[in-house]
């Protein structure tokens, strides 16, 4: 019988008496790439901190198998030394290194005395060749993009001679570009006999890149499957135990007059060439969903950033909301004119994580809580919280846990009540659901059909064409700083928004 590459066994792992695995098996032979599947919490991060060393033998129950000998790892220097090397989805890369250094880090050639930088040098060109990154090897790491870096983390991992490379949401923060060149190095890698472990929420991915998908459900094993023979619905049913009508529950809702124009909005950095975003006009309709498309650094989030009054350079636009014109300078006008924001990046602008979930929720509504002398209406603000927390689903042990302990969908949701405590005609998500699983996803389109039904008015700004098409009543396609198209979302597809976003020429439709 043929004996695997990796032999995961009965694999259970408890916090506090609560069973965060529950008898997990995975098998994977060498060249073969398999990609687990779950929502936040269900045990995907667990169980590869088992097969990392993160969590050592003896902190768990049942067996580890690598290369048909069992594995008793105490950190995660012994898996590497097995060859087994894990890249997180935060980067752990030293900025200030450049990329030699970041691939030698811990493992330098040469003695203490004298260093062998030549040949450090020789083999560091090698692996950004292997890998497709053409970059200098004294070049720093703070001057490369994410995806540059993401592969920089892939050629430290093949100095390790791995042999099973796992990639934890690897393409969460990276463009088309670099999501295509990533999946296809991975898809080299192996051919060439090394075994991956695939992370990942985007299922499109997962089925252009896996042999197998295993699906983990609450820290239960639900199934392995051949990816040939799945769809992304059936890996979405097998995740969230039910069947979904579709990936996008597009329910019909009014659309009105409009309510928000915008005109020649320009946003320019101190000292930059051109503008991050050029003499931009658009409307919005009360009830609608306005998709904002293009790629990034299109100047989509700037864009929304002016209407937030949150940019940090010079920025200046007309802006008229029912009528009345208005004069954004600072987030607290845009709140108090009815316009709230959820930012891309939630976890440096959106939450703060030594906070409560509660008290994140209320922070910017809690001159509501209070009375003229300074006390607090408490009873009225856990309240308030109470019903957001349900309203939202948004899972938690308590309101007075620390939000940095939430699942990235949970605090989002925590991010959005924030938002709606506020009572805003316009809310603005920008990335809404990045870094988030399928059932959340679900979740928050719901709730933004439900918002627009109620009629409030939403614009969303994403990378995923899928979500603006399926989500949006209409879109706006952004390039380099300039509106450069609009489309209705009947008949609307990837490809039109592609070619749009790349190309010079304006589109309307």
């Amino acid at each position: 019988m043929k004996q695997p590459l990796l032999d995961m066994r009965g694999i259970i792992k408890s916090f506090s008496g609560v069973r965060a695995l529950n008898g997990v098996s995975i098998q994977l032979d060498p060249g073969e790439a398999l990609s687990i599947c779950g929502e936040n919490g269900s045990g995907k991060s667990t169980l590869m901190k088992v097969l990392s060393g993160v969590w050592p033998f003896g902190s768990y129950e049942g067996e580890i198998y690598f290369e048909g000998n069992l594995v008793k790892a105490s950190s995660i220097r012994d898996t590497e030394a097995l060859g087994i090397v894990i890249i997180h989805q935060e980067l752990a890369l030293v900025k200030e290194l450049t990329v030699l250094e970041n691939i030698f880090l811990g493992n330098e050639l040469g003695s203490f005395a004298r260093l062998n930088d030549e040949e450090m040098h020789r083999r560091t060109s090698e692996l950004l060749a292997r890998v497709k990154l053409d970059v200098l090897p004294d070049t720093p790491i703070r001057d490369l993009g994410v995806g540059q870096q993401q592969l920089v983390e892939i050629a430290k991992a093949l100095n390790k001679n791995v042999k099973l490379l796992i990639l934890d949401e690897p393409t969460s923060s990276l463009t088309t570009t670099e999501i295509e060149i990533l999946l296809n190095i991975v898809s080299e890698l192996k051919q060439q006999g090394i075994a991956c472990i695939y992370i990942s929420h985007k299922l499109e991915e997962v089925l252009a890149l896996s042999n197998w998908v295993t699906v983990i459900r609450d820290g239960d094993h639900i199934d392995t499957r051949s990816a040939e023979n799945l769809t992304q619905n059936d890996i979405i049913s097998m995740m969230v135990g039910r069947e979904l009508d579709e990936l996008f529950p597009r329910e019909e809702h009014d659309i009105g007059d409009v309510i928000l124009k915008v005109n020649h909005a320009t946003a320019k950095q101190a000292g930059a060439s051109r503008a991050q975003v050029e003499d931009v006009s658009f409307e919005l309709r009360q009830g609608e969903i306005l998709g904002i498309a293009g790629l990034i650094g299109s100047g989509r989030t700037e864009l929304m950033q002016c209407l937030y009054g949150s940019y940090d350079g010079n920025y200046e636009a007309e802006i008229e909301l029912h009528g009345e014109s208005l004069a954004i300078r600072s987030q607290r006008t845009a709140l108090e004119a009815g316009i709230a924001m959820v930012p891309e990046d939630r976890k440096r602008h959106g939450i703060v994580p030594i906070m409560s979930v509660g008290r994140n929720i209320t922070l910017s509504v809690l001159s509501q809580y209070s009375s003229w002398f300074g006390a607090i209406n408490e009873d009225q603000e856990s309240q308030d919280i109470d019903n957001y927390i349900a309203q939202l689903k948004v899972k938690t042990a308590s309101s007075e846990l620390s939000i940095k302990n939430l699942s990235g969908g949970n605090q989002q949701k925590a991010i959005i009540a924030k938002c709606l405590l506020t009572h805003p005609k316009i809310l603005i998500l920008d990335e809404p659901t990045r870094g988030i699983d399928v059932g959340a996803k679900y979740e928050i389109y719901k709730l933004m059909f439900t918002l627009v039904k109620q009629g409030m008015s939403i614009i969303m700004v994403s990378s995923e064409l899928s979500e603006v098409i399926g989500i949006s009543d209409r879109v706006l396609v952004m390039h380099e700083g300039r509106l450069k198209g609009q489309f209705d979302h009947q008949g609307l597809t990837q490809e039109m928004i592609m070619n749009c976003a790349i190309k010079e020429d304006t589109a309307n439709v």
